[in-house]
């Protein structure tokens, strides 16, 4: 027996040893399966032809606002998306050199494919589709102070809401991580109030922190949607207000809420679809809103539209797409369908779009890798448009080699 038990506990041994082996062998594989995908680089024949609609001069001052924001980040900051993990300095030399070949007149598919890589999402074996969406700047009749009409307030941000800053912890792990909002009870963080609490109970009614007010909640709401605006008053003044921050609850669509109930057909649905039904029944208006908690606080600005990385937004050439996904500022091309509008603002029909667009904002809805919003710039005609645009169509990335 003496003899028996160092053999007995060796054979113990290398059996466990086999077993641990074994099964992180068998384990990897599941794993890598269990990756999500990724951005990739194309094959030359799937690159496009990369020939643009839109007029250089916007391009050039959309490339210049991106150059703004890698300007404030640390080169050897790590932005984790897509899969990929990139130095902001290889982000910005992607910019810049695009943008120096623009000044050339150098954008021609062979020049690009020379200096850049082309990446994209797969779905199989073909590009993945993405969805094309639209948002734009309203202009909205307001009033300095509440009376009778103008009883709907936009909110700066509360006293009381808490925001916390993941990347202070640690930024590797909390990169494109939505970080928790709220407000302090006692010592734990407990989630803010909710669109419903706040719009029709009254829970920041005591905050004194209303910055203008309007007249309709429907269009106070989609004002929250579209992240900023500017503001017209009695006197003909005019302030511009952008996105400040949120009460950190999810979005939740209204739109997909009034076809799940029947109240709006699917094949018509639209911005202005969602408006005309919510003004023609108005007994609905809390129920239907109240379906999003999320709620957007807001700050004067003097220049803009903002985006998510503070610099004013382009026209026809800022998009808004999933951090996670897509690079802060980086340069895309995108190719889907715009709507061509009568002279009462209805669909007649689609032309195609072919431009390049950059990535300097993001959006409650806009998750996940095949989600594009493109700003359509301020204004009616600029709601019209954008709140008809709904389209597939295809999206692929630059990234300097």
């Amino acid at each position: 027996m003496a003899f028996g038990t160092p053999r007995f506990l060796w054979i113990l041994l290398w059996s466990m040893a086999a077993v641990v082996l074994l099964g992180a062998c068998t384990r990897e594989p599941a794993e890598e399966k269990l990756l999500p995908p990724g951005l990739e680089p194309l094959e030359t024949r799937e690159v496009p032809a990369f020939i643009d609609d839109l007029d250089r001069g916007s391009l050039e001052e959309a490339l210049r606002r991106s150059l703004e924001y890698y300007e404030r980040l640390p080169g050897d900051r790590i932005l984790e998306c897509g899969g990929l993990k990139i130095p902001a300095g290889r982000l910005k030399a992607t910019v810049a050199l695009f943008l120096e070949l623009l000044a050339a007149g150098d954008l021609d598919r062979e020049k690009l494919l020379e200096h850049f890589q082309v990446l994209a999402y797969r779905s199989r074996e073909e590009l993945e589709t993405i969805l094309v969406t639209g948002y734009y700047e309203p202009v909205i009749e307001s009033r300095r102070h509440r009376d009778e009409v103008f009883r709907h307030p936009l909110y700066a941000l509360p006293p009381d809401l808490v925001q916390v800053r993941l990347e202070l912890f640690d930024p590797e792990r909390f990169n494109n991580v939505r970080p928790p909002v709220g407000r302090l009870n006692g010592r734990y963080l407990v989630p803010y109030p909710t669109r419903s609490e706040i719009d029709w109970a009254g829970a920041l009614s005591d905050c004194q922190c209303e910055l203008a007010w309007l007249k309709d909640p429907v269009e106070a709401f989609f004002l929250h949607v579209q992240g900023s605006g500017m503001l017209v008053f009695p006197d003909g003044s005019r302030r511009r207000i952008g996105y400040a921050g949120s009460n950190g609850h999810p979005y939740r669509s209204i739109g997909k809420y009034l076809i799940e109930t029947g109240s709006v057909p699917s094949d018509v649905m639209s911005l202005q679809a969602i408006r005309d039904f919510l003004h023609e029944h108005p007994e609905r208006i809390q129920e239907v809103l109240s379906v999003n908690p999320g709620y957007v606080f807001f700050r004067w600005v003097d220049e803009g539209p903002l985006g998510s990385l503070s610099v004013p937004l382009t026209a026809g050439r800022s998009a808004a797409l999933d951090p996670a996904c897509y690079p802060k500022g980086i340069v895309g091309f995108l190719e889907t369908e715009q709507p061509v509008l009568d002279d009462s603002g209805e669909v007649k029909g689609w032309a195609p779009l072919r431009r390049w667009v950059v990535n300097q904002d993001t959006g409650g809805a806009i998750k996940g890798p095949e989600r594009l919003d493109l700003f359509f710039g301020s204004g009616e005609e600029a709601g019209r448009r954008a709140g008809r645009m709904k389209q597939s169509g295809k999206l692929v990335i630059l990234l300097k080699k």
